[in-house]
């Protein structure tokens, strides 16, 4: 059945197109990028995303789970696809059939991806994997040297497993001051020594994401690792692909060029769908939380906590109607929310209504939502639920 209810949220190819060759552009030329389009492209709707990276240029894609990689390899039949959390039982022999490159780093990924290797081929193929270092994220990654050299013994010439990247994860490329990312850095390249003395030469060494690319604060000193190792080095950018930098601190440290163009992908929109005026001493909303002291023009919006406009902005947060900000006029329910378009003239039934994007002069962005809440600008597009449609725009 084809949506009616008017909300949706327009995704911008041209947006993202620029986005990505900006991202190509700033990174260096020896450097691969993996273009994270994890939990549905940060809610950009992964299978629509796809398609138009993959036209820019995108090689790579990393994706969270091994469910994820099998719906994209369905509109990515070529691409490269890294499952960036591991996998479980039942899912090797997924990784084997849609050719996909998952990060590793406990004995139970090798136990399983050896035996659906030797179950469905005979004799067993190679199985390309990431192998993943734990430089102090302390969330996924071999921890120890001692875990290191033990999985290490495991590659034998007759083991079907083939280490093709040894990459980590900095837990605050941001932060410059301290500077604990070039701790993680030394970690990281010992552990990269260890793997060497090995006899094991990975073709990818990658860590960094969004922020290690724009700052530039770390990527010489990964790219020089890199080549050390005689490997190419990947970085994964992510959320500036959908046009939200991640801002580095100190404050002093200038954002690049590239950053400043970034622009957002995803305009989140509704209409206005019921009016109404209320008197002065009126309540409206749930509570009773919002109450008129002058004669008030309510308007309702199709749009609740269920589709992740967040309840943290009832009578704070707002949405742009002919292009001025109208006031969130009591709690956000779970399917509608009133705006208070007192001082707007002219509204109508059917007028747009902009809750992320830009609208005449104004813009409200997903950071200005995350500022609001408290959270990040990650958390405020991926909330936008499955039932708002995503439609391709440009």
């Amino acid at each position: 059945m084809i949506p009616t209810r008017p909300v949706w949220a327009e995704i911008s190819r041209s947006r993202l197109t620029a986005n990505w060759k900006l991202l190509r552009a700033a990174a260096p030329v020896e450097a691969e990028l993996v273009a994270v389009i994890k939990a549905d492209a940060y809610g950009h709707g992964a299978a629509a995303c796809a398609p138009v990276l993959a036209a820019a240029g995108a090689e790579w894609f990393g994706v969270t789970c091994v469910e994820e990689a099998v719906a994209l390899r369905q509109v990515s039949s070529d691409s490269r696809i890294l499952v960036m959390s591991g996998l479980w039982c039942g899912e090797a022999e997924a990784v084997i059939e849609h050719r996909l490159s998952p990060q590793v780093w406990e004995p139970l990924h090798f136990d399983l991806l050896e035996e659906a290797a030797r179950t469905l081929n005979s004799p067993p193929q190679s199985v390309r994997v990431q192998l993943e270092i734990d430089s102090g994220m302390s969330r996924q990654g071999v921890r120890s040297f001692v875990q290191l050299k033990e999985l290490l013994a495991r590659i034998t010439p007759d083991s079907p497993i083939q280490i093709e990247g040894v990459m980590t994860h900095f837990s605050a490329p941001e932060i410059l001051q301290p500077d604990e990312t070039a701790q993680q850095l030394e970690r990281f390249a010992a552990a990269l020594d260890l793997i060497a003395e090995c006899g094991i030469h990975p073709r990818w060494i990658h860590a960094g994401n969004s922020t290690t690319l724009l700052a530039q604060h770390h990527t010489p000193a990964l790219l020089q690792l890199a080549k050390r190792h005689n490997a190419r080095l990947m970085l994964r950018p992510g959320i500036a692909l959908y046009g939200y930098p991640v801002p580095v601190t100190p404050q002093e440290a200038s954002p690049s060029h590239a950053a400043q163009k970034l622009t957002p992908v995803l305009a989140w929109k509704t209409r206005i769908v019921s009016v109404r005026t209320i008197e002065p001493g009126e309540t409206a909303g749930y509570n009773m939380t919002f109450k008129a002291r002058r004669p008030t023009r309510l308007d309702l919006i199709p749009v609740g906590y269920a589709d992740g406009l967040n309840r943290l902005l009832s009578n704070r947060g707002h949405a742009l109607v002919r292009g001025q900000r109208a006031l969130i006029a009591g709690r956000v329910s779970m399917d509608q929310t009133i705006l208070d378009v007192t001082d707007i003239s002219g509204v109508e039934i059917g007028d747009e209504v902009v809750l992320i994007g830009e609208q005449g002069q104004e813009k409200i962005t997903a950071t200005d939502l995350a500022d609001l809440t408290g959270t990040i600008s990650y958390e405020v597009l991926c909330a936008i639920g499955a039932r708002v449609p995503r439609v391709m725009i440009d």
